[in-house]
């Protein structure tokens, strides 16, 4: 009988104490990655335009008026071409976003974004192509009379949205810095 008792007891403190209804997962890990501060000076180069860049990039002289502004630690670079606006605005604006939807094949979703600035003549947009893309983010800026810029954002790697998408958005701070800075020259 007493053996029974024990067992009977053992059994129960073992039912009691052995289930937990609440089984949590343990969460994934995320990589915590470090960026350097943002800190910005004009840019340097004689254009038809300038804009504030950061100071940790390194700016490439490209022929017409284009650039690429380096992104070394990131292995990545946006990359800015310049037309000048002859009644072919249009045409301007058409080419730049059949650019964006090329991606659409491997995008998850195109989200653009239009930006004004009444003051300083710039107009444009902005697009953030998400999934697996080649460019994750381009943008076109215009005063719609004389000068149109067109950039886009690209990896020096193959494209894993998930992986570079920190990066992406730390860049996206630089660009809509870029944007906001925008001048024309006359």
């Amino acid at each position: 009988m007493r053996n029974s008792f024990v067992f009977f007891l053992f059994s129960f403190f073992f039912c009691l104490f052995s289930c937990n209804p609440e089984f949590l997962p343990k969460p994934k890990a995320y990589l915590s990655l470090e960026y350097p501060e943002k800190k910005y000076q004009n840019l340097a180069l004689q254009r038809p335009y300038f804009f504030e860049v950061p100071k940790n990039t390194i700016i490439i002289d490209e022929s017409n008026n284009w650039l690429k502004i380096q992104y070394p630690n990131l292995k990545a670079s946006v990359d800015i071409t310049y037309k000048s606006v002859n009644k072919n605005l249009n045409e301007l604006l058409s080419d730049a976003e059949k650019l964006v939807f090329k991606h659409a094949v491997k995008a998850e979703q195109i989200i653009p974004k239009d930006f004004l600035n009444y003051e300083k003549r710039v107009f444009g947009s902005m697009y953030e192509i998400t999934g697996n893309a080649a460019s994750n983010l381009q943008f076109h800026l215009t005063d719609s009379t004389h000068h149109f810029i067109k950039g886009s954002l690209y990896f020096y790697a193959k494209p894993n949205y998930d992986s570079i998408l920190p990066a992406v958005d730390y860049i996206k701070k630089d660009i809509l810095k870029l944007m906001g800075t925008l001048e024309w020259k006359k």
